[in-house]
C-alpha cells in the first residue's frame, strides 16, 4: 500500500548526503527543473510549488487521481542522479536516503509550508528576497495575468491575487508560531 493517497497534498524534501550540494551549476537546477516537471505528467502528480537549493529541495506536490508521487520521486532523482553523476564525474550516493514527506492536513499548515518553501532561498542568505531566487516558482505565484501555472487554482483559493500572496510572504518574520510549526524540516 502506498503512503501517498489520491487527492491528497503533500510537503517531499530532501538534501545531499553529509548536506553536500546536490546542484553545482545553472545547468544542474534547470535539469532537475525539466525532469520534475516531465515526470510530474507522466505519474499524474501536480507540483503545486517548489524550491530547489544547492543541497536540498522542497516540493509540494498533489497526487491526482490514479497518480504516483512514489514512482514521480524515485523516477525524477534517479534520472537526476545518473544525469549528475556522468556531468560530474560522481560515483556514489548524491541523496541522504529517501526523501522526506509530510501530508498537509489543515489549511493552516498548507499556507505556512508554501510560504517555507518560497522563503527558504532568503533565510538560507542566498537571495534578499523570495524573487531575487530563480530556482523557484515564487515570481508565478505572485505575478498576475494570464500565465497560468499547477499552483494558481490553490494561490487563487487563498489569496486575492499575486500581490496578497507577496504580502503574506513579506510579513513573516522568523521565530513566530509558524517557524515553530515548521523548524524541524
Amino acid at each position: 500500500m502506498s503512503k501517498y493517497l489520491d487527492g491528497q497534498t503533500y510537503h517531499i524534501y530532501n538534501r545531499g548526503a553529509h548536506r553536500h550540494s546536490i546542484f553545482r551549476n545553472h545547468g544542474h537546477y534547470r535539469r532537475c527543473l525539466v525532469l520534475l516537471q516531465k515526470y510530474a505528467d507522466q505519474y499524474h502528480v501536480t507540483l503545486l510549488a517548489y524550491c530547489l537549493m544547492p543541497n536540498h529541495y522542497h516540493l509540494l506536490v498533489q497526487q491526482e487521481q490514479g497518480g504516483s508521487v512514489s514512482r514521480f520521486l524515485q523516477t525524477t532523482f534517479n534520472a537526476y542522479v545518473q544525469y549528475f553523476n556522468v556531468l560530474e564525474g560522481h560515483s556514489g550516493t548524491l541523496f541522504q536516503g529517501a526523501a522526506k514527506s509530510r501530508q498537509i492536513e489543515t489549511d493552516e499548515y498548507l499556507l505556512q509550508v508554501v510560504r517555507y518553501i518560497h522563503c527558504n532561498p532568503v533565510w538560507a542568505s542566498l537571495a534578499k528576497t523570495p524573487l531575487d531566487w530563480q530556482f523557484s516558482d515564487y515570481s508565478r505565484w505572485i505575478a498576475d495575468g494570464e500565465d497560468s501555472f499547477p499552483g494558481k487554482s490553490l494561490r487563487d483559493e487563498w489569496f486575492k491575487d499575486g500581490k496578497a500572496y507577496r504580502d503574506f510572504v513579506e510579513a513573516y518574520r522568523p521565530g513566530g508560531d509558524e517557524h515553530d510549526l515548521l523548524e524541524e524540516l
